[in-house]
């Protein structure tokens, strides 16, 4: 465990500054009294606002562009990186030979949630919206909490929420999406853990799936011995876990639900856990795997003494995260929604509640496969998953940090997938093919850039919408 304080530094640099993790530290510091600057490769909304709230962003990398003070004193400067940052960067060569403190995103974390009640949720997927679940019904029920969350939440619009001041840092709750790539999640020692999922992935860091489950052993290992590990039921990862173990799921475990039903388009269901029910919870974001995801984040608000009655009134307002289930387009009919799903279960989770909320509809999916590693080890899967949609548009691989793989297209997905209506198509000329398609549900899928067709998509649909 690494012992060490954030007030050794006075200046912050970040590389890579615009990821979603690595801004909200960024805002963290800065709201705290500390100097920050930062370099990413592009201008992006997320980029945009952190310029705007006073943090200067360099998009070239060179040694010019780092602010005179963050360079003047190497014991005073912190740098913090990505692993996504490219092994050929300037800065960052610059920073290593000039000797500077350079630490990871997932250790700069593990240093400032040692003094806080850490609740970390891990999982290879599910874990941004659980964690943004749990810091809403935190907050929600006005407890004092900080939360550095991977994703926009639609309630606050941000991905940090920040702690009300206060001389009891040991008494604040701090919400932490532990990420298992490169195994970061490791430089936690959460005092509540929730662990949603422990599929393969990642497996150009890991290798095989046995690794990636030897990697969350070891996370769930290092929870307090006196806290608390909230586990999906059916993972078998706790043998060293010191901690309690409590279970959940949808339909098992200690906690789960009952009675799922659709109601006014909304999933509603009963939530079943050891001191009693707490029946009829309206929740305004769909999905069953959005019921689980709830189902866990209530088992650690009621362990840590929340009221039923204030998890159930913020489950009702809880508005999800961007690109998790987000609808761009509802009206009169038409739907649009995106999602940001990268990995079979994840999209089978998701066409899976498209189609329960919507039955008999006719659903147009387009998907953005990301990374070739991913493409080449899940192809089955993702073939499988997508075959839910009635006709599938598949990008070409978004690559990443990564290089290309002979061999390894989107044609391997393509090939597999059961569904008559389908075709690859270039991203440039999806709007195009849109506009001579006759469609009813219109879905976007993917981690890569296909976010940048989706104010295009929605514009374009919308203004179907008003022409008929």
């Amino acid at each position: 465990m690494m012992s060490s304080s954030v007030t050794n530094w006075k200046y912050i640099y970040f590389v890579g500054i615009g990821g979603i993790g690595m801004s909200a530290l960024a805002r963290w510091f800065k709201a705290n009294g500390f100097e920050v600057a930062g370099y990413d490769k592009t201008m992006t909304p997320l980029v945009g606002k952190l310029i705007e709230e006073g943090i200067p962003v360099t998009l070239e990398d060179d040694i010019s562009t780092i602010p005179a003070d963050f360079k003047a004193d190497s014991q005073q400067t912190l740098v913090v990186y990505t692993p996504a940052v490219p092994v050929q960067h300037k800065q960052m060569h610059y920073f290593r030979d000039e000797n500077f403190m350079i630490l990871k995103r997932s250790q700069v974390l593990g240093i400032l949630t040692q003094n806080l009640r850490t609740i970390g949720v891990a999982g290879t997927h599910g874990k941004t919206t659980t964690s943004s679940l749990v810091a809403h019904i935190l907050r929600h029920a006005h407890v004092n909490s900080t939360a550095f969350l991977g994703g926009i939440t639609q309630n606050y619009g941000t991905n940090l929420l920040l702690n009300e001041p206060t001389d009891k840092l040991e008494e604040v709750f701090c919400v932490v999406e532990a990420d298992e790539f490169d195994r970061s999640f490791l430089t936690l020692f959460p005092e509540i853990a929730i662990v949603t999922s422990t599929d393969a992935d990642h497996l150009d860091i890991y290798g095989k799936h046995e690794a990636v489950l030897e990697s969350f052993r070891d996370y769930v290992g290092q929870i307090d011995g006196n806290g608390a590990l909230f586990l999906r039921d059916g993972l078998e990862i706790a043998d060293s876990c010191k901690a309690k173990v409590f279970t959940y799921s949808l339909n098992s475990g200690l906690y789960h639900s009952e009675n799922i039903r659709i109601e006014n388009a909304r999933f509603v269901f009963d939530l079943v856990y050891p001191g009693g029910v707490i029946g009829g919870i309206a929740m305004k974001i769909p999905g069953y795997h959005n019921i689980e995801n709830s189902i866990a984040a209530s088992a650690v608000a009621l362990y840590i003494g929340v009221q039923p009655t204030k998890i159930r009134e913020a489950l009702e307002s809880y508005g999800g995260v961007k690109r998790r289930f987000e609808y761009q387009l509802e009206e009169k009919g038409n739907v649009y929604i995106d999602d940001y799903a990268h990995h079979p279960t994840e999209i089978e989770a998701f066409l899976s509640s498209v189609k329960g909320l919507y039955p008999g509809r006719h659903v147009t999916a387009i998907f953005q496969p990301h990374l070739f590693t991913r493409t080449r080890d899940f192809a089955d899967g993702f073939a499988e998953s997508l075959s839910l949609a009635d006709r599938l548009l598949v990008l070409d691989i978004y690559p990443a940090r990564e290089l290309p793989i002979g061999g390894v297209d989107s044609q391997m997905i393509l090939d597999k997938v059961t569904v008559a209506d389908k075709q690859l198509v270039a991203k440039e000329q999806v709007l195009q093919l849109l506009k001579e398609l006759n469609t009813d549900i219109v879905v976007t899928i993917g981690a890569g850039d296909i976010d940048t067709l989706v104010g295009p998509i929605r514009d374009l649909l919308q203004k179907t919408v008003a022409n008929n």
